[in-house]
């Protein structure tokens, strides 16, 4: 009996210990599970469709990978509104609260900036950056002056017909309607970003009156006035203290869901961009578009003149393929691109059917004025470089004058071939002669002679006229001003 208890008290240990090791496990699981995970995403440059590309992409591995919160590190001076809205409906929508954070020191929220940031579960800036300049850039050109702006502001606004149907405005949109000078269509665009930036101040309770004043008057403000006007809500120096300053914090998700940060001791992944981002980047930057649109057409009509090249034909379309992708994501003026295509065909016709210069110097005006108006937009970033332009147009003047001057030329140069090029004193070299007739090599052919000189092989001889396909020759010392010896035809 004693033994039989005494095993039973054994297992009786054994169970409870068992029982202890495997709480102790599941609290240490728990405690895991319960870590917070918090996934940062940096944007630095002109929001672009690579950008909301980018952004997308690595919210969803954030998502997958078990991210309880996104901070989105911010620096832009804008950029295209196509882009813009793409990126604030994922925001708007997504599953986990995003915080985005103005960030290093210096950097910026600008124009389309500014919508991110309002749109923000949590709005964030470090210490000596800036927030402002949202007044939208109308497509086709500067807009005009609807009020004071701060140094920057027009030219760092999103584009803001890019995607709203202002870019085919008719003459009553371009006629100024008010006493601050802006157009019907200009003041579409106005009030359109006007009323997005304040349905997203309310949204989220922050200042939807300088959110408007942002728009019309394109004022910027620093992160601490930004603070005091109830712009953003926090300024903070570095990441750390931003999870810090932001851990239990209440704030409502998608549908009206709320959810309290907990951010306490978070694991921080970074998720930079990758190579589709960074080849996108490239592509889509308009001078490189630019200058792959022309190695494409360029290695075209190369492979044109020289079939089986493989090389020029090969290159030519992959770029041309790549340039047509990078100007379908941009917002490109379809005249420009008309009358790029068209300069460059004048240019070939002129070398194929000489007018004299019309045709050529039509081509290059079309060129160039193709290539300034080829972006339909005035947002920083988005234009092509006029070196490159004005370099691709002087190679192009170029190449048209030495086809003029070549032309030219040949126009004047002497006949070589045919029955014009035989005659009037050409010089040849006697292959065989016998009996008054033999052959000759004249131009790099072989014609037959007759002469009435005692010609030997190898002697020279002048061209004096011919029947068909034989050639009159005498001796090349035979003087000029003699006529030749009578020939016997018989």
């Amino acid at each position: 009996m004693k033994r039989v208890t005494a095993m039973l008290s054994v297992w009786a240990g054994l169970c409870l210990l068992a029982l202890g090791v495997s709480g102790n496990g599941g609290t240490a699981a728990g405690d895991a599970e319960a870590r917070a995970q918090v996934a940062v995403i940096t944007i630095n440059g002109p929001i672009s469709p690579a950008t909301a590309d980018y952004l997308e992409s690595a919210h969803e591995e954030a998502l997958a990978d078990g991210a309880t919160a996104v901070v989105i590190a911010l620096d832009t001076p804008g950029g295209l509104v196509t882009a813009m809205r793409d990126m604030i409906q994922l925001v708007l929508q997504s599953r986990v609260p995003v915080i985005t954070w103005v960030s290093p020191e210096g950097a910026r929220a600008a124009s389309a900036g500014t919508y991110l940031l309002y749109a923000s579960h949590v709005a964030a800036m470090a210490p000596a950056t800036n927030v402002g300049a949202a007044t939208p850039v109308r497509i086709g050109g500067a807009p005009s002056e609807p009020g004071p702006r701060s140094p920057g502001g027009p030219d760092e606004a999103p584009d803001e017909g890019a995607g709203d149907g202002d870019s085919g405005a008719g003459d009553d949109d371009a006629r100024p309607t008010d006493e601050g000078g802006m157009s019907a269509g200009e003041k579409k665009a106005v009030n359109d970003a006007v009323a997005y930036i304040r349905s997203l101040a309310e949204r989220r309770g922050r200042n939807a009156d300088w959110a408007e004043q942002a728009v019309r008057e394109g004022v910027s403000i620093s992160a601490d006035e930004a603070l005091e006007r109830n712009v953003i809500d926090l300024v903070v120096p570095t990441l750390a203290g931003l999870l810090d300053a932001i851990d239990g914090r209440e704030v409502t998700l998608a549908g009206g869901a709320t959810r309290t940060l907990t951010l306490e001791d978070a694991e921080i992944r970074r998720y930079d961009p990758g190579w589709r981002y960074e080849f996108l980047a490239i592509i889509t930057n308009p001078t490189i578009a630019y200058v792959l649109m022309m190695i494409g057409i360029y290695g075209l009509l190369l492979e044109g003149y020289s079939p089986g090249a493989i090389l020029p034909g090969t290159v030519g379309a992959i770029s041309l393929l790549l340039a047509l992708y990078a100007f379908q994501l941009m917002p490109v003026s379809y005249v420009g691109l008309g009358l790029l295509v068209l300069g460059i065909v004048l240019m070939i016709a002129e070398a194929l059917a000489p007018s004299f210069g019309i045709l050529g110097f039509g081509g290059l005006a079309a060129f160039v004025l193709g290539s300034v108006f080829l972006m339909d937009t005035d947002v920083p970033g988005y234009d092509i470089h006029l070196g490159v332009i004005v370099g691709l147009s002087l190679a192009s003047a170029l190449l048209l004058g030495i086809t003029l001057y070549l032309l030219y030329r040949s126009r004047r140069a002497r006949v070589t071939t045919g029955d014009e090029g035989t005659v009037d004193g050409q010089i040849g070299s006697v292959l065989s002669f016998s009996g008054g007739s033999g052959w000759m090599l004249l131009n790099g052919e072989r014609w037959q002679i007759r002469s009435g000189d005692a010609l030997q092989a190898g002697q020279t001889v002048r061209a004096v006229r011919h029947d068909g396909f034989t050639i009159e020759v005498e001796a090349a010392d035979h003087p000029l001003d003699t006529p030749p010896a009578p020939v016997d035809t018989r």
